[in-house]
């Protein structure tokens, strides 16, 4: 699991969301979670959100809550917002962003909704399901193929500028069984810290 832990991401902010994930990474990080994605949104005025997870994939509302009440004084203290602005912290949730190499493996079998910085098989949107993944990338089989495409493409992960899980029963039933499998195990390890 530790490689995982302090795996960079693949996927990374520009401009000022880019200023703000430096900023409240470390923290985050020293706390046992990852940074997801951080984006400003001109929701309520403005909104600053910020996803996070646990390095098991959960994330709970009283993580959320941590997570805020850490980076909020170092937001303050570094001030690289000029304007008012509200903090949310959340869950990357079901349909989550993917912005690490590990993020393709461990849903590899899910569909998958990606962009590409530059053409490949002479286009930059792709739709599929996972089927294999790598150090250098990962193959999806495209659920609708136009006349003359492959069925399968692969893609590297440097030529990726945006992936999105997209929702299905089966990506819903196996997040919640990992969700549920996470718990289980974080409930062990805290009994046998008990017992020491």
């Amino acid at each position: 699991m530790s490689q995982t832990e302090h795996e960079p991401r693949i996927i990374i902010e520009t401009g000022l969301d880019l200023r703000v994930a430096e900023i409240i990474e470390p923290v985050i990080a020293s706390m046992d979670y990852r940074l997801v994605r951080v984006r400003m949104m001109s929701q309520n005025g403005l909104t600053l959100q910020v996803m996070a997870e646990r390095n098991d994939g959960t994330m709970t509302v009283e993580d959320c809550e941590t997570v805020s009440t850490a980076i909020s004084p170092v937001l303050d203290v570094e001030d690289p917002i000029d304007k008012a602005y509200h903090l949310e912290v959340s869950s990357p949730g079901i349909d989550r962003p993917m912005v690490r190499k590990s993020d393709f493996s461990r849903w590899q079998g899910h569909i998958v909704k990606c962009e590409t910085s530059i053409m490949i098989d002479n286009r930059k949107r792709f739709r599929g399901k996972i089927v294999e993944t790598n150090e250098e990338g990962f193959t999806i089989e495209r659920d609708q193929v136009a006349y003359g495409e492959a069925p399968s493409v692969t893609i590297p992960f440097t030529a990726l500028s945006e992936a999105k899980l997209i929702l299905t029963d089966d990506l819903i039933r196996d997040a919640l069984r990992a969700d549920k499998l996470a718990k289980a195990q974080a409930a062990n390890q805290n009994g046998e810290d008990d017992n020491e």
